[in-house]
């Protein structure tokens, strides 16, 4: 190692506490993550069966397991040379695929007449064969990874793709929604219909004439596209879907703009060079106001959006800000959802973490007050998010900024938390409470008295014999260095003393109280 290096890692150590940057800012998929929810989501997102509406039903519809001599039936029918006979086979088992409640599937699959459905693809004379043929493979795609497989390997993808040609809108339809549900399989199948062509034909679909129905298709397959992260799409296809995402946008249609903004969620989860993408397309001025959409879907994708911009670099998160984001913030921060809550404070938790102006803008637009508030009594997973808030902000800001933030009453609720069963959660804490008193210099005894009148002491002390080695050395170090000499109580400063600032101001005046 050499000089520079050594002097650098000094110095990157001092600065952040033992936290650098890509510590400090967290990826979503780092907070708290509800895998369960997070499947049900994703199998819901991929999952696009058709309910039937204007069919005549008969005793296959409410069958959902068909015997074995009615499949045979079935299958032997669809391969007849009579066009009535052929696509009243293909009907009824696309009727018997489009249960809701348990469409036997396997059954179908096992029956052997998926080749024929995919044969059926093949009849431009007959439009009508075509859309119920994939209008059952679309059910089949919209099941397990294994039976989606099924479909892509009797080779429906190619003539699936044809089909966005056809003459036929409701065929073109159903086989854009076919495709959605291999897309949306997982990132393998979805590059490889990539690979087979499916963004250009897919993308000229976007234009006034479409109707509104088959346009919430296309953007929904689009989502798709977007989707997974291990690998990415390509850059390729990012390049070329931005441009539409951009006009999507501005759809007055809140579907769309549901997914449009969903997608631009994706991308950003992606990395600093797919930021950077998105942040080029020019679309983050028109993202930023809705945070206050008065559909509350269209709020969730956009924070989500936006949050995940603001891990990325300083001059990425600057970008964000540049767009006025925080002015959206107080409602957010006190909006009826818990969820939209956890979420806004993990993004401020993300502003802090930058440089000390992005902190003095998190201070100056009032927002302190309102982190401290969840940090106090909101859900358990809100507290984690503010308690990485205030903790990334005595790393990132400077004396005077955390000083403010100890004015504004948050060391109560801050040492509350270090009796938390999460260990990530306690360490934060100690971190935060650790920088803090570092910060105070000279006037660390003002905050350790606050820290001893709360409780927090006696919290630091038990912390001492924690099972967790972090946990227990650094609850040791700050009772060590802050508070193992005996105080003379007549000396010690007064804690009531010291924190009088203007409450109006962003920063303590001159001539009053300050960190050193």
């Amino acid at each position: 190692m050499n000089e520079d290096d050594k002097y650098s890692n000094r110095f990157r150590s001092w600065k952040h506490k033992g936290r650098d940057q890509e510590t400090m800012r967290r990826q979503r998929n780092e907070m708290s993550v509800e895998l369960r929810k997070q499947k049900r989501d994703d199998t819901l997102l991929k999952r696009r069966n058709v309910p039937i509406v204007d069919d005549t039903l008969d005793e296959l519809d409410t069958d959902t397991r068909p015997s074995t001599s009615k499949l045979e039936e079935i299958v032997a029918n669809a391969t007849s040379q009579d066009n009535a006979i052929q696509l009243n086979a293909v009907q009824q088992a696309r009727k018997l695929l489009s249960s809701d409640r348990n469409p036997p599937i396997d059954d179908l699959i096992k029956s052997g007449i998926l080749p024929i459905l995919v044969g059926c693809l093949r009849r431009p004379d007959n439009p009508s064969l075509q859309f119920e043929a994939a209008w059952a493979l679309t059910n089949i795609a919209s099941g397990t990874s294994t039976q989606t497989q099924a479909v892509v390997d009797a080779g429906a993808v190619p003539l699936f793709l044809e089909l966005l040609r056809s003459d036929h809108q409701n065929v073109c339809e159903q086989a854009v929604w076919a495709l959605g549900n291999i897309i949306g399989d997982g990132p393998k199948l979805r590059d490889e219909v990539i690979s087979l062509g499916v963004v250009p034909p897919l993308l000229e679909f976007i234009n006034p004439e479409i109707p509104i129905s088959f346009l919430r298709n296309v953007t929904w397959v689009i989502v798709n596209l977007c989707r997974n992260k291990e690998p990415p799409p390509p850059i390729d296809t990012i390049k070329s879907l931005l441009p539409a995402l951009c006009e999507l946008i501005h759809h007055p249609d809140n579907n769309i703009l549901v997914d449009t903004v969903w997608a631009l969620s994706y991308l950003t989860d992606g990395g600093n060079d797919q930021i950077q993408m998105v942040i080029d397309s020019s679309v983050v001025p028109f993202l930023v106001p809705l945070l206050s959409h008065q559909e509350v879907k269209v709020q969730t994708a956009a924070l989500r959006a936006v949050g995940n911009i603001v891990t990325g670099t300083d001059d990425q998160t600057q970008v964000v800000l540049n767009c006025g984001v925080l002015e959206h913030f107080p409602a957010l921060l006190s909006h009826h959802k818990e969820k939209i809550n956890k979420e806004a404070v993990w993004f401020l938790s993300n502003i802090t973490a930058g440089n000390q102006a992005q902190v003095q803008a998190v201070i100056t637009a009032g927002l302190i007050p309102q982190v401290i508030m969840h940090l106090h009594k909101s859900d358990f997973q809100t507290q984690k998010e503010a308690a990485w808030a205030i903790s990334n902000l005595t790393i990132s800001g400077n004396p005077q900024q955390v000083a403010y933030v100890v004015q504004q009453g948050v060391i109560p609720p801050f040492c509350d938390l270090l009796s938390a069963k999460d260990n990530q959660v306690v360490q934060v804490v100690l971190d935060g409470i650790n920088n803090t008193l570092k910060m105070a210099a000279s006037n660390s005894e003002v905050v350790a008295n606050m820290i001893e009148e709360c409780g927090g002491l006696d919290k630091i002390e038990a912390l001492q014999s924690h099972e967790n080695e972090e946990i227990y050395k650094l609850a040791y170090d700050i009772i060590e260095q802050f508070f193992s000499a005996d105080i003379d109580e007549e000396l010690a400063p007064d804690s009531t003393q010291g924190f009088q600032f203007d409450p109006s101001a962003a920063l303590p005046p001159d001539g009053e109280f300050k960190f050193n």
